[in-house]
């Protein structure tokens, strides 16, 4: 049976889902926990200002305090300090957008970007989400540098995206995966076409300083009439130059210096890492 923590982890992670709000009958059925429990465990989050009610409805809702303790963290770690220049630099160089993700053992999570599309169709996601790594240029080019075995093992964990809730061109099977793991590998940057997203491209490359853990991922997105294959591998080596540059900085961030500390004591599978997407 599952634990008070993990209920309550649980029943913010599924009203992050639902910006609309929940009744607590939903909570208690998706979660499979009884009503009973559920009530006392939102009781604490309302007392505590995770969760409001809405009174006219009943329904639960997520508050901004979670979102501020994030901000705060990010904003502390010096992690958007050092790189949201660099952004800046290669949105205005390439036009499209170009995002920031941070990893944390097996998560991976977009907390930055700069916009270079001043007018026109926008690739412009919510921020906050994780990636698939098995369909994503930022998943690839992290899953590159992996031994082939640790990055299945990673996808094997998540599970492979599926055509229907991503790209047409998404890998289904690991078979299809690996070449493209490989392929980014020698090249140095991912290039994907349509596998995160209908009418979506996308180029990521690593940060890493020699052969150290990766300690990020960059990304450059855009619409696939924008970004072909040849603008691609046009801006693949702007892309790579500006990921040297973050990780030569890396040194003056409190978070980068404490995963370095980190990656150092960890081996394989079980390291901590962050990207960029």
């Amino acid at each position: 049976m599952k634990g008070v923590q993990e209920r309550t982890l649980g029943i913010l992670e599924l009203l992050a889902k639902h910006s609309e709000g929940l009744e607590l009958v939903a909570i208690a059925n998706a979660l499979n926990i009884p009503r009973s429990a559920v009530h006392r465990l939102l009781s604490d989050l309302v007392i505590s200002g995770y969760v409001r009610q809405i009174r006219e409805h009943g329904d639960y809702l997520l508050t901004t305090k979670l979102i501020s303790i994030g901000l705060s963290f990010l904003s502390n770690s010096g992690v958007v300090d050092i790189a949201q220049p660099l952004l800046n630099r290669l949105a205005k160089t390439s036009g499209e957008l170009v995002r920031l993700s941070i990893v944390d053992g097996d998560w991976l999570t977009w907390v930055a970007r700069a916009q270079g599309a001043r007018q026109g169709l926008r690739y412009d996601p919510d921020m906050g989400t994780n990636a698939r790594f098995s369909c994503s240029s930022t998943g690839w080019a992290w899953l590159s540098t992996l031994s082939d075995k640790e990055a299945i093992a990673k996808v094997k964990k998540q599970g492979l995206g599926k055509v229907r809730d991503y790209g047409p061109n998404a890998p289904q099977s690991i078979a299809q995966l690996l070449p493209m793991i490989q392929a980014t590998r020698k090249r140095g940057f991912s290039m994907t076409e349509e596998t995160y997203a209908h009418g979506l491209n996308a180029i990521s490359a690593p940060v890493r300083l020699a052969e150290q853990p990766a300690i990020g991922i960059l990304t450059i997105a855009g619409p696939h009439f924008r970004l072909t294959a040849k603008r691609m591998k046009d801006l693949g080596p702007e892309l790579m130059a500006c990921g040297s540059q973050l990780a030569a900085s890396s040194g003056s961030s409190p978070y980068f210096n404490q995963l370095m500390r980190s990656d150092n004591s960890h081996d394989g599978i079980g390291r901590k890492l962050i990207y960029m997407e």
